[in-house]
């Protein structure tokens, strides 16, 4: 849904912008820093941002943070968002963000099973009774899965955030991140999970959004669309070019943060085409399409968390995305 205020706009050269002052500008994440925000650190490391003329300062986010709220009320430029739902429930409540970009493709999150239990196919988990979720998993993409498969309720029992009682449990299912639970798993118990890519049986939202309020894309369109650029930039050469300097600055920002962990999620990212598979291949990392946002927002539909009449087209532009931008990058 392109904004008739920005349709007009004519982008001057990277390379003429980059010739004037730095534009400061601060984008939020929404966790402690991690190789799946390694696009946006690339683009700091490697100059990339500079060269689109900003000085950016990443935030991260935490358990203790809400930097949501805070690109909100405009105390930071732009905001790394989660899964569409979040993106649908501002439009419903009247909060005048959009979504510019998604630099994901697929929500890593998975659900995650012991192998050799009788639960080796995603059909099976539903004859499990220890279904481990977070209370945002269970009002979430579990709603999802009790409209589209016919999970159930009592099969849920609350996750503490630790694999312990997964690994105690073989009957247990546990949710997590394709990018690193499993590694976590493996390393504990000494088995490889069974991992099922929510993304891959039909949970179609985006994911590592940008998201920046209403008002900086009506007044600064050339802003906003210097920093999806970049950013899309940062990611092809995260991904597929030298990273280093990016992971230094990750491990710098999350000193928990280790270099098999980083190795791990990236290797991931690019098998399950987390940020570069499906429209990037003619449209680029940050794709976004019409009918995607449509065919999740009816599946939200069906699972009771939007009514039918939202006007989830409110939650997004297309402007910013979809040039083709970085495409070259890719190796």
């Amino acid at each position: 849904m392109a904004l008739s205020l920005v349709a007009g706009l004519s982008l001057a050269p990277a390379t003429a912008r980059a010739q004037a002052p730095l534009t400061e500008v601060t984008f939020g994440t929404n966790w402690l820093a991690q190789a799946e925000h390694g696009g946006y650190y690339q683009a700091l490391a490697d100059g990339t941002y500079e060269k689109y003329g900003l000085k950016v300062t990443i935030v991260p986010g935490g358990p203790r943070a809400n930097n949501r709220m805070l690109m909100t009320v405009g105390k930071l430029d732009f905001y790394m968002g989660g899964s569409l739902i979040q993106a649908f429930s501002a439009v419903e409540k009247d909060i005048p963000t959009l979504v510019v970009a998604a630099h994901f493709q697929k929500e890593p999150q998975v659900l995650l099973s012991h192998p050799g239990q009788g639960l080796d196919t995603f059909e099976s988990l539903k004859s499990s009774n220890d279904i481990l979720l977070s209370k945002d998993g269970f009002a979430t993409f579990f709603q999802w899965m009790k409209a589209e498969y016919g999970f159930r309720d009592e099969q849920v029992k609350p996750f503490g955030f630790t694999p312990a009682p997964f690994i105690a449990n073989p009957r247990a299912v546990q949710q997590g991140y394709a990018t690193a639970e499993p590694l976590v798993i493996e390393k504990a118990a000494g088995f490889k999970p069974n991992v099922f890519l929510l993304a891959d049986y039909g949970f179609s939202t985006y994911s590592t959004t940008v998201e920046t309020r209403r008002e900086t894309v009506e007044k600064n369109p050339d802003l906003v669309q210097r920093f999806v650029d970049a950013s899309t930039i940062g990611w092809y050469n995260y991904l597929y070019g030298d990273n280093a300097k990016a992971n230094a600055l990750i491990k710098r920002d999350n000193p928990e943060m280790t270099d098999e962990l980083i190795a791990y999620s990236i290797a991931k990212m690019k098998e399950y085409g987390i940020a570069d598979s499906g429209d990037t291949a003619t449209l680029g990392i940050g794709a976004m399409t019409d009918a995607r946002m449509k065919d999740f927002f009816d599946k939200m539909v069906k699972a009771g968390l939007f009514k039918a009449d939202l006007d989830y087209r409110k939650a997004y532009t297309l402007h910013f995305v979809n040039k083709g931008v970085g495409l070259d990058l890719r190796k």
